[in-house]
């Protein structure tokens, strides 16, 4: 806007007259006019080398979350059968707050990894203890869940909620019957807290796939998770 204003009294917009009745009532405005563009292109060179560095971080916490990625991968192709090389997903959470969930908050997907374009990542956005993610945040600690088992064993939404009161709401992972079938095709969901520099919760790590939870949920693949939530917790979660 001082820009602007500047080009506009050297062409004397909307009139000459204006700006010479403009500089005798206020003789400080053309300074000032000059102070803040002046201020304003001092500081495009700072502006610009922040983003720079942003570009930057952002380069490599993707190259170390493609790189756990790939070793999360190789353990899910040793299973029986192997799991696609496009079906395994990584999915980071952070907590957000809406008017909807003012206080709470609700867990907001901001980053998405998958090396295929199949499945397609549905919208989901839970409050804490619903879905395996929002079980994680409740919990703050590492959960799994056997989808794939569960849709085998509850085939109707009176199996469902009989289960459900019997089990408890965890065990359905907090979900409706309804949202429940929404999430059924991922059959093995793993998800880890990311934690900030006071140790406390900002977020989580999501990993997904058709099937194998009992072959993936092993010490090395959890190592891996782990190590990457660690990782954009104390440094980059601002990155993504």
């Amino acid at each position: 806007m001082a820009t602007l204003g500047l080009v506009a009294r050297q062409y004397g917009f909307p009139s000459t007259s204006f700006w010479d009745r403009a500089s005798h009532e206020r003789p400080y405005l053309h300074v000032a006019l000059v102070c803040v563009v002046g201020i304003f292109g001092a500081l495009a060179p700072v502006e610009a080398y922040s983003e720079r560095k942003k570009s930057e971080r952002r380069a490599v916490l993707r190259q170390q979350v493609l790189t756990h990625f790939g070793r999360m991968l190789v353990i899910a192709r040793r299973i029986e059968p192997p799991i696609e090389t496009g079906d395994l997903g990584l999915h980071v959470w952070l907590i957000r707050r809406s008017l909807r969930h003012p206080l709470g908050g609700y867990l907001s997907r901001v980053a998405t990894y998958r090396l295929g374009s199949t499945p397609t990542t549905r919208s989901f956005a839970p409050p804490k203890g619903v879905g395996v993610v929002g079980l994680c945040w409740k919990q703050n600690q590492e959960v799994s869940c056997d989808v794939q088992k569960l849709t085998t064993q509850l085939t109707n939404r009176q199996e469902f909620e009989a289960f459900r009161d019997e089990q408890g709401n965890d065990a359905v992972m907090g979900l409706t019957w309804s949202d429940f079938l929404r999430v059924s095709h991922r059959g093995a969901v793993f998800a880890s807290p990311i934690r900030g520099r006071k140790g406390t919760f900002i977020g989580c790590i999501s990993v997904d796939a058709k099937h194998g939870h009992d072959a993936m949920n092993i010490g090395d693949f959890w190592h891996e998770v782990n190590s990457l939530c660690s990782r954009i917790g104390h440094d980059d979660f601002d990155a993504l």
